[in-house]
């Protein structure tokens, strides 16, 4: 049974520790938790939907999107707008149904999935969690511009715009 000196000390403590706690900031709050209580960073558990790979630093980014590739929810697109107004792919959302990890390498199971991975100018390696690490397209020189892939595209754009006037 507890006896009302130690009700008394417990209550006293308590409105102590209260004090102190409001007294802080919330960087002192998060360095006063003891070692097991901290947070899990995004990516780190292992036990979200996708596969993150990073193709660049989102330090370099004023504003994120995220946008669906192809069907919807499988690949997503995370799109960061620089301090200059441009955009570009910050990192890919890969579903976890959709690729699987072969010695610390995304491989991609889905035709979607694959032509993302296709695209990057290396293969997406495992950094740590769900997180991988991969590089941009690979940079087209001005020299060898327009690539035969834009010359059909162009094409392509063509004709759907003469389709489109005569319809």
């Amino acid at each position: 049974m507890v006896s009302f000196k130690q009700r008394v000390a417990a209550r006293k403590n308590i409105k102590k520790a209260q004090a102190k706690w409001k007294s802080m900031t919330k960087a002192e709050h998060a360095v006063a938790q003891p070692e097991g209580r901290a947070r899990k960073k995004p990516g780190m558990g292992g036990e979200g939907m996708f596969y993150r790979v990073v193709v660049r630093d989102k330090g370099d980014f004023v504003l994120f999107r995220v946008h669906d590739v192809g069907k919807k929810g499988h690949v997503e697109r995370l799109a960061g707008q620089r301090a200059n107004g441009r955009w570009a792919t910050v990192s890919w959302l890969i579903d976890k149904n959709e690729a699987h990890v072969s010695n610390n390498i995304l491989v991609g199971d889905s035709e979607d999935v694959k032509d993302v991975l296709r695209k990057l100018s290396r293969k997406p390696r495992h950094l740590k969690g769900d997180i991988f690490e991969a590089g941009p397209r690979v940079n087209v020189p001005e020299r060898l511009k327009p690539t035969p892939a834009m010359k059909r595209a162009q094409m392509r754009n063509i004709k759907k715009a003469q389709a489109a006037r005569w319809e």
